[in-house]
């Protein structure tokens, strides 16, 4: 049956009596909170891109939604189950007369939704490694779509992304020259686009993957709210899903948020190649968010938005950097404090050998591995993979910094060409410190991606290490992050 007796208001108050309070309503939803669990019912709308007039669709969309998002978060959601009119009155579930349906999910506190957590300041390292774990694994599991002409694909977003801005009162003329600057992108990037698809990187994806569609779940960032409602834009390269949370973070929390976890999830994925088109997708989510802004009345914030989308089109130039040095001089903790400021949006990609290592190995980052993976055969194969990343990364027009020990002349010569053949600006960092200082450091390390211990270095400081040609610097002194942004720049003439 229709379900139309007794009205909307009927059933919206009955939901809110069983929740205690009213509803937290969108443009398409009511969310009714209650203190275990939460009852999501989809608004009876047609808009431009969606129909949630009829009973039956509501039903399937909410059966659509449960099928998409309970895989990357078991046990949120929970089922769709019907409000059924017996015996004159509402229940949920039951026999009776099928009035609508509501998706029925576990209470979340409000405080454990990231975009929360970014306005206080707690998206902590580890979180952000998390995170870009948890995105890492929800792609990975996605099944390949072909037959997606995905230069096409994003040639329509944008021209559907131009018309909403304009509907939402931004600026005419900037609005339609951004239209025009990444129509050019894409037009550059059709060959690109074209192998994105073919290699399967076209999934069903989440669609909306902003922080606020991320939440803590059984300890874990998890991902929720995937847009159900329409296929084709959820049909998308997984770097343009992943380009919407690293523009969010980067927009909240700034440029080393997003630049970690778009570090990370290469580390996880090995998928470099997507930087290719990644100021095209950042570009894109920020004209999204600039005319949602807009239209929910923040004119100033949506012109700032959209102010970054047509920046994102301007990446700046590719630089290589490799830090290297003995375990414990920090080798990493510089990468990714001067990371953020080199190259196009959201930074430098910071490629670990620690993380490559353990990559190559099949397992996570912080699994320590056996002294068997660290032969010299092992070594060289991490090594080859730094270049290879690195190579690719440059090619691609983004700008990236190795980390690695680089012991060998020959593994800091293999870099240094690496930045030869790519026709790009290098700088060579050296960092050195007290061996004293190195042990206690080793020794005070928890969760680190390096399984490096006092004996190990120790072997490694009595290596010969051959002319080291790079910078060299005082790990242990003041100021390192600094020195060394210095050197960057006056060896890559910024």
């Amino acid at each position: 049956m229709s379900g139309a007796r007794g009205g909307r208001d009927e059933v919206v108050a009955f939901l809110a009596s069983l929740a205690g309070r009213p509803p937290v309503e969108t443009h398409i939803s009511l969310v009714f909170l209650g203190r275990d669990e939460a009852w999501k019912l989809k608004k009876a709308v047609r808009l431009s891109f969606l129909d949630f007039t009829t009973l039956a669709a509501r039903e399937r969309f909410c059966r659509r939604e449960l099928a998409l998002n309970a895989p990357a978060a078991p046990g949120l959601y929970r089922d769709v189950v019907p409000i059924v009119r017996r015996d004159g009155q509402l229940a949920l579930g039951g026999e009776g007369e099928v009035v609508d349906w509501v998706l029925r999910m576990a209470r979340v506190p409000e405080d454990d939704f990231l975009d929360r957590v970014a306005e206080r300041g707690g998206l902590t390292p580890s979180l952000l490694d998390a995170l870009g774990d948890s995105v890492a694994a929800f792609h990975q599991a996605l099944p390949p779509v072909a037959g997606v002409d995905l230069a096409e694909a994003m040639r329509r977003v944008v021209q559907g992304n131009a018309v909403a801005a304009r509907e939402a009162g931004l600026p005419v003329a900037r609005v339609g020259t951004w239209r025009e600057a990444a129509e050019a992108g894409i037009a550059r990037l059709a060959g690109h686009l074209a192998a994105r698809a073919k290699g399967g990187f076209v999934r069903r994806a989440h669609g909306d993957l902003h922080l606020g569609n991320l939440c803590l779940w059984q300890g874990r960032p998890v991902p929720f709210d995937a847009l159900e409602f329409d296929e084709a834009l959820a049909t998308i390269d997984t770097g343009y899903d992943l380009a919407f949370l690293l523009m969010d973070l980067e927009q909240r929390s700034g440029r080393a948020a997003a630049n970690r976890v778009l570090s990370r999830y290469v580390a996880r994925t090995s998928d470099v190649a997507l930087l290719g088109a990644l100021p095209l997708y950042l570009s894109t989510r920020a004209m999204v968010r600039a005319h949602v802004t807009a239209r929910m009345g923040e004119a100033a914030r949506g012109e700032a938005l959209l102010g970054a989308a047509g920046a994102y089109l301007r990446p700046a130039k590719p630089r290589l950097v490799a830090i290297g040095g003995l375990q414990g001089t920090g080798k990493t903790t510089l990468a990714r404090a001067i990371a953020p400021a080199l190259g196009p949006s959201p930074g430098a990609l910071v490629l670990r050998s620690d993380e490559t290592r353990k990559r190559l190995a099949g397992v996570a980052p912080e699994e320590r591995l056996p002294a068997s993976s660290y032969t010299r055969e092992a070594s060289a194969a991490v090594y080859a993979a730094l270049e290879e990343a690195a190579a690719a990364a440059l090619a691609h027009g983004h700008a990236a910094i190795v980390d690695g020990v680089f012991l060998a002349q020959k593994e800091r010569d293999g870099i240094e060409q690496v930045a030869r053949r790519a026709a790009v600006p290098f700088a060579g960092i050296w960092l050195e410190a007290p061996l004293a200082v190195l042990e206690a450091r080793l020794a005070a390390r928890r969760g680190d991606a390096s399984d490096a211990d006092a004996a190990v270095v120790r072997q490694a400081a009595a290596r010969e290490t051959g002319g080291i040609g790079w910078t060299r610097l005082d790990a242990a002194s003041e100021g390192l992050a600094a020195r060394a942004e210095a050197v960057v720049n006056a060896a890559t003439g910024k």
